[in-house]
C-alpha cells in the first residue's frame, strides 16, 4: 500500500498525498495519456507560427491546384496542416517537443516523448477492430500495428484509413496513436489503394515513407478521380441517409436522433441490401415506433408504398435495426 508520504508512483517527483491521492480512480496510465493528449493539442493552439504561414499558404495552394475540384478548402488545409509540420518543416515539431521537454516532471512522460521525435504517414487497411484499438496494415510494406481509436464511432473492418502516427506511450510494442486527422476512407475506394500500390511496386527508387512523401498528392488525386469528396460514407450508405433525410423533411419530422443510429447501423453491419430505399423504409418504421420522431399518420403498409418497396424488405431491415439498436443500448 502507497503511504501519503511516499513518492507518487505517478512519476510528479511530489509526495502521493499532494498528487494522486484524490484520484485514487484514476490510473498512472490514463494520467499519462491526458499529458500526451494535452502536449499534442498544445502544438496545433501554438503553431504555425506567424513567421512560417508563407510557407504554409505556399503548400496549401500547390495541393489546391490539385485538389480543388474534388475537396473542400477546409479539408485540403487539413491534410497539408500535418505535411507541412512532418514531411516539409520537421523543425517546427522537433524544437517543439524540446521546448516540452523542459517543462515535463513525470520520468514516463518523458521517457514517452522521446520516440516522437519522426511521426511518420500510415496509410493502412483495417483488419481488426476491439474497443480500445483497431490492428491495421500498412498498404505499401504490410507492417502491422495497433492503432488507438479515437471514440466510441463504429469502425468496420475493411476500410482503409490515412493519418500521421507516434508511439501511444504504453509499454506495448507497435501500439500508436493518431496525431491529428484520423480519415477513413469508405469501401467504395479500395481499387484506388489498389493502384497506388501497384504504382509503389512498379518502382524500385523509393522507399515507403519517402514514395508517400513525394507522390501524396497523387494518392488525393487518385482518390478524387474515383469519386471522393471527403465523407466517411459509400455512395449506397449515403444514399440511404439521403433518401430517410428527404421523406422526413418532406413529413415536417426531425431526423437527427434517428440517423445517430442509422448512421452506425450501417457503418457497422454493412447490410447486403439490394436498393437502398429498402433499409430507408425500415428505417422509418423504426424511429417513428421507438420514438424518435412525432409519428407519421401512416400504416406500414404506407409507409413502405411511399418507399415503392415491399413490407417485407420493410420490415428486414426494421427487425435488423431493432436488434443493432438493442445491443447499442445494452452496451452503453
Amino acid at each position: 500500500m502507497i503511504g501519503r508520504n511516499d513518492p507518487c508512483p505517478c512519476g510528479s517527483g511530489k509526495k502521493y498525498k499532494k498528487c494522486c491521492e484524490s484520484k485514487e480512480t484514476i490510473t498512472i496510465e490514463e494520467v499519462q495519456t491526458e499529458e500526451l493528449e494535452r502536449i499534442l493539442q498544445t502544438f496545433y493552439d501554438e503553431y504555425p507560427e506567424r513567421k512560417d504561414i508563407p510557407a504554409f499558404q505556399e503548400l496549401v495552394e500547390k495541393w489546391n491546384d490539385s485538389l480543388k475540384q474534388y475537396l473542400d478548402m477546409e479539408m485540403i488545409e487539413a491534410i497539408v496542416l500535418d505535411e507541412f509540420f512532418f514531411h516539409h518543416k520537421p523543425e517546427i515539431w522537433t524544437n517543439y517537443l524540446e521546448k516540452q521537454r523542459k517543462k515535463i516532471v513525470r520520468p514516463s512522460t518523458l521517457n514517452a516523448i522521446k520516440q516522437w521525435k519522426e511521426p511518420r504517414v500510415f496509410v493502412g487497411e483495417v483488419i481488426d477492430v476491439d474497443d480500445h484499438y483497431m490492428t491495421v496494415v500498412h498498404i505499401l510494406t504490410k507492417e502491422t500495428i495497433r492503432l488507438r481509436r479515437e471514440g466510441e464511432k463504429p469502425v468496420p473492418v475493411g476500410v482503409h484509413m490515412y493519418c500521421f502516427i507516434l508511439p501511444d506511450g504504453t509499454s506495448k510494442e507497435e501500439h500508436y496513436l493518431a496525431i491529428s486527422s484520423l480519415i477513413f476512407f469508405p469501401t467504395d475506394h479500395q481499387n484506388v489503394f489498389a493502384d497506388f500500390v501497384s504504382q509503389f511496386e512498379a518502382q524500385d527508387k523509393l522507399s515507403a515513407p519517402a514514395f508517400l512523401k513525394e507522390k501524396a498528392t497523387t494518392l488525393w488525386t487518385l482518390l478524387g478521380e474515383n469519386g471522393y469528396e471527403g465523407g466517411e460514407y459509400t455512395h449506397f450508405e449515403a444514399g440511404v441517409l439521403q433518401v430517410a433525410i428527404d421523406f422526413l423533411e418532406k413529413n415536417n419530422r426531425d431526423y437527427q436522433k434517428l440517423l445517430e443510429i442509422v448512421e452506425d447501423y450501417l457503418v457497422e453491419q454493412q447490410p447486403n441490401a439490394r436498393k437502398e430505399v429498402a433499409i430507408s423504409a425500415g428505417a422509418i418504421r423504426f424511429g417513428q415506433e421507438n420514438g424518435f420522431f412525432e409519428p407519421l399518420d401512416m400504416t406500414i403498409k404506407e409507409i413502405a408504398e411511399s418507399f415503392e418497396v415491399s413490407t417485407s424488405s420493410l420490415n428486414k431491415y426494421y427487425n435488423e435495426l431493432n436488434l443493432y439498436y438493442k445491443n447499442w443500448t445494452s452496451s452503453k
